[in-house]
């Protein structure tokens, strides 16, 4: 087995996981993260978001050096221009990113090797909710479906928990599944 194999896993280095959980488990402040994002309308249903900055680990970071930017748009039918992906959109991005890494992080951390992953979501929303012409509608998503096919060198119990815990620990999915108070100021 060579040095690579050794150190890493999923892609993952072993090493720096270890040293990371330990210096948590050492100083559990250094576990307190802010994300950042800014966003700016520019015309109709298309805006841009920009993300760089955050603060993680005690310490402000200073590892990006440019924004990522991310444009919103609306399909046609929902009166825009196909501009990028929209919001909802996006939220199923951001899920299956964060289920997918939370999957591969602790796999690693139980000395599982991923394969591959793949995901397929599908979310159901009624608009009838966003334009307020039903009060009864659920505004957003009523239900978000995803379906993983994973191969991994494990048994399909090992793989049934992996995900389980997965499920229970990413962050994006527990945001998604249990209310997060969201404060809107007008500054």
């Amino acid at each position: 087995m060579n040095t690579q194999q050794q150190t890493h896993l999923n892609g993952l280095d072993l090493v720096r996981m270890t040293q990371t959980v330990a210096a948590l488990q050492q100083d559990p402040s250094l576990a307190q993260f802010e994300f950042r994002a800014r966003n700016q309308w520019v015309n109709g249903g298309e805006n841009r978001s920009m993300i760089r900055d955050f603060y993680g680990a005690g310490a402000e970071d200073q590892s990006r050096t440019e924004d990522f930017v991310y444009t919103n748009g609306e399909p046609p039918v929902l009166l825009g221009n196909n501009e990028g992906a929209n919001p909802v959109e996006y939220l199923l991005h951001a899920l299956a990113g964060c289920v997918t890494t939370t999957t591969v992080l602790h796999a690693a951390a139980r000395g599982i090797q991923i394969r591959a992953i793949s995901t397929e979501l599908c979310g159901t929303i009624n608009v009838e909710g966003l334009l307020d012409l039903n009060p009864d509608a659920i505004i957003g998503y009523e239900q978000i479906r995803m379906r993983m096919h994973i191969e991994a060198d494990c048994s399909d119990e090992e793989l049934d928990a992996l995900l389980a815990f997965t499920k229970d620990h990413s962050p994006v999915c527990n945001t998604v599944c249990r209310p997060v108070p969201v404060v809107l100021e007008r500054v």
